[in-house]
């Protein structure tokens, strides 16, 4: 049911099914690709507390979820009656070549991601057990692991003609076919029968070994998506459904083996050398650069670029360099987290903090990231300098992994080398650790503003517990507030306020929960959690919003001393209302105590009101 309702309000914010085309999710985000981008109200749905963050890049309308983002993709494609042969997955609208080619990376890639990084971490796992002597090499248990972890990698053809088939708009199975062409043991055998020139009507074909090759399918699939368009509108309804597939598959097999193939495998080589060439010129640098600005690639969906270049970085070279050097980068957003863990006092921020530095040993920091590092934006920054600084010492010590997956803990198993633990993997391990401890320290120094206490207009200090008094005037006990629903406590405790001026001020550092219609009534959130509602006098509701004046919106940050609604005293007081005005802690019952911040019968705004225990 949570998540029916997290997938209600998502639905309804994104503009309605109607104005989805395409919805794929990745480890922590739902990806949506809308006709009407303008109809989706990205602020609305950042108030909804199963969503972290809403973020707009690389064409994509992207909602942060987290940890939980399978099941609200469940519920959303529920919701919406979402299925693969109801939503489309072509472009609609123009956009920008960068977007473009990030949209068609992540949609091919991101259905597959999670069990390509199992796999990945099988095999950093399998060769960590075989250097500490818990397996052999020749064993049987060793073979059939190896099995489960290569056979993805190996099939790569396969998986990624099904996918790039999907996200080019053409039949995914059409495309898996030409992807199992590439790696069916025919090829694979004149592949290593090399000496035996082959020819396809008298033209030879050059046999090449695509298994866990990524670029040739992926443009194999485009041309057959392409000709399989213009096949559908030439063939009758009666034969088209064999005789498109049949024209597809005698047109492109040819055609990728003569052509597109040696192309793509080309291209693939120049990509991986050209990328060893800047490596080589100045490695640690390479890892200054990429452990600082990985997480704002993240941020911005552009990460997806380099998921290609690392994975053709295995297939050509049989390793990458370009992970290791992005493990320093989600362990200094870690350490960032985990200082403010440490240093803050405000109870929900330690809970996401807490939840946040185990999701990103993981590897999945956007909780820690939207919902820690970033508001607090220090936090972040300090989490990129550690990325640097350990990034570079990586860079330096030449580390690499033998195999994809998501970078996070189960990295350090993937940067073995075949000969066992060297320099390379202490390397990894002291640059990662330097990126983590380097940014919890700068975070616990000078991260998060100061909590132990707050200038006041007055001068005067309060606490992250304190209440400031929002107006001035004679101070009222609740129970003598002349309204049984507030004097009885029923809405939460506090105190009452006769207004002797026509302002309303921030009581606290937060934010603007909610706004009355009528602008008699606001309600407040503090940094720490405090729920505050300000009622400007008893039955005032029924002015409509006369006399009063509204100086802020829902969502709003605020400080102590802004002014937050003028109203007019004299005019209500003639209109015969009672101005006593209640200042009551809606959450009461999370505390302990609501108290008064002292006894004096007038107060000052700005000054210290009410004191919560917590």
């Amino acid at each position: 049911m949570q998540y029916q309702e997290i997938a209600r309000d998502i639905l309804a914010q994104v503009g309605g099914r109607e104005n989805i085309v395409n919805l794929v999710h990745c480890a922590t985000r739902l990806r949506f690709k809308l006709k009407d981008g303008k109809r989706a109200n990205a602020d609305a749905l950042k108030k909804n507390p199963g969503v972290i963050m809403v973020v707009e890049s690389g064409g994509q309308f992207q909602v942060v979820i987290g940890n939980h983002v399978h099941d609200v993709y469940n519920a959303v494609c529920a919701e919406a009656g979402i299925t693969d042969e109801t939503v489309a997955a072509s472009t609609v609208g123009k956009t920008n070549l960068l977007n473009q080619l990030i949209d068609v990376i992540s949609g091919i890639f991101t259905p597959f991601l999670g069990v390509m990084a199992a796999s990945g971490i099988l095999k950093g796992l399998m060769a960590l057990a075989v250097v500490c002597g818990w397996l052999t090499q020749n064993s049987g248990t060793y073979t059939l692991w190896f099995a489960a972890s290569d056979s993805l990698f190996y099939f790569f053809p396969l998986v990624l003609g099904y996918t790039a088939g999907k996200k080019f708009g053409g039949s995914p199975f059409l495309t898996m076919a030409i992807g199992g062409a590439l790696t069916h043991p025919v090829v694979i055998q004149a592949f290593q029968a090399s000496a035996v020139t082959e020819h396809f009507l008298g033209i030879p074909i050059t046999f090449i070994n695509y298994s866990a090759s990524v670029i040739p399918i992926i443009f194999a699939a485009w041309v057959s998506c392409w000709l399989e368009k213009r096949f559908n509108q030439v063939f009758h309804s009666a034969v088209r459904n064999f005789f498109t597939p049949l024209f597809c598959l005698v047109l492109t097999v040819p055609l990728t083996f003569l052509l597109i193939g040696p192309a793509a495998i080309w291209l693939s080589q120049v990509l991986a050398q050209g990328y060893q060439a800047i490596y080589a010129f100045m490695p640690w640098l390479a890892g200054a650069v990429m452990g600082g600005i990985w997480q704002v690639c993240v941020i911005f969906g552009l990460h997806w670029g380099l998921v290609p270049l690392m994975i053709n970085n295995l297939s050509v070279l049989g390793h990458d360099t370009l992970a290791p050097l992005l493990l320093p980068a989600v362990m200094g957003q870690v350490g960032a987290t985990l200082g403010v863990l440490l240093r803050t006092r405000e109870k929900k921020m330690k809970v996401l903090a807490g939840s946040a530095v185990t999701a990103g040993i993981f590897g999945i920091t956007e909780p820690a990231v939207y919902g820690v590092t970033l508001p607090g934006r220090r936090p972040f920054i300090f989490g990129c300098i550690g990325g640097a600084v350990g990034g570079a010492i990586i860079g330096f010590c030449h580390s690499s992994v033998y195999s994809f997956g998501l970078v996070s803990v189960f990295t350090f198993a993937q940067i073995i080398p075949p000969n066992g633990v060297d320099f390379t993997v202490w390397g990894a391990i002291i640059g990662t650790a330097v990126s983590m401890v380097l940014a919890c320290v700068m975070t616990l120094v000078s991260g998060l503003p100061r909590k132990d206490g707050q200038e006041t207009i007055a001068g005067t200090v309060a606490g992250e517990n304190d209440i400031l008094a929002p107006m001035s005037g004679t101070v009222l006990a609740m129970d003598q507030v002349p309204d049984a629903t507030f004097a009885s406590g029923l809405l939460g405790q506090g105190a009452a306020i006769i207004p002797l001026t026509g302002q309303v001020i921030a009581p606290f550092h937060g934010e603007v929960a909610s706004l009355f219609q009528t602008r008699h009534a606001i309600g407040l959130l503090s940094e720490s959690g405090i729920e505050v509602l300000i009622h400007i006098g008893i039955d005032t509701v029924k002015l409509d919003g006369q006399y009063f004046i509204a100086h802020v919106k829902i969502g709003d940050k605020i400080k102590p001393g802004d002014l937050l609604i003028e109203f007019d005293r004299q005019a209500i007081l003639d209109a015969g209302y009672d101005l006593a005005t209640p200042v009551i802690i809606s959450n009461s019952e999370d505390y302990s105590a609501v108290v008064q911040a002292s006894d004096q019968h007038t107060i000052q705004g700005g000054m210290p009101f009410l004191t919560v225990t917590r």
